[in-house]
């Protein structure tokens, strides 16, 4: 076995199949519970949550916590802490909001194979308003974040179904912050 494939066997693992829609929808709707949960707390409307690789057990939770400190890249280091890279590259982020290029990058080199989201970053940006304080949107999809890098990061998003929920549960916090 050469080193090429060691790698391969030790950090990338076979994952499992992608989740059913019944699956994404109770881990959308577990973000969506913090996210509110977040707003209560004025806090950004970002969740997200890992669930292992049955595509069942929710294994960590996070919600932002300030303008670096994003829900995706938090929980993605917390889980760099706790689990090993081959088990992380069998598990889905699933998030409400497409993941910025930092959360993205962090992903990646925390090794979670594979990011769920519910609504992208195009419609964060109409909803946040064009020169927003709080929320300076880039026009950096994840998939673009990802072209060109080593790994083959499953990314699964927006879904189209669970788009305008998130959307209207953001718009509790956002709408007093536009322009």
């Amino acid at each position: 076995m050469d080193t090429r494939d060691m790698v391969e066997n030790d950090i990338f693992p076979a994952r499992p199949a992608p989740p059913s829609s019944e699956q994404t929808q109770k881990a959308i709707s577990a973000c969506v519970r913090i996210q509110q949960r977040a707003i209560e707390n004025r806090k950004q409307p970002f969740a997200a949550v890992l669930v292992g690789p049955d595509n069942d057990e929710v294994l960590l939770t996070h919600s932002n916590i300030d303008h670096v400190n994003h829900a995706e890249s938090s929980l993605a280091r917390l889980a760099a802490a706790h689990y090993t890279q081959r088990f992380l590259w069998q598990c889905t982020l699933y998030t409400t909001w497409e993941p910025c290029a930092m959360c993205t990058a962090t992903c990646y080199w925390t090794n979670i194979g594979r990011i769920v989201y519910a609504a992208s970053e195009e419609r964060l940006a109409r909803l946040t308003g064009m020169g927003n304080e709080k929320n300076m949107t880039m026009a950096m999809p994840c998939r673009k974040v990802l072209e060109g890098s080593q790994k083959d990061l499953d990314i699964i998003g927006p879904i189209t179904e669970l788009e305008d929920q998130v959307v209207e549960a953001s718009d509790v916090y956002w709408k007093s912050f536009r322009k």
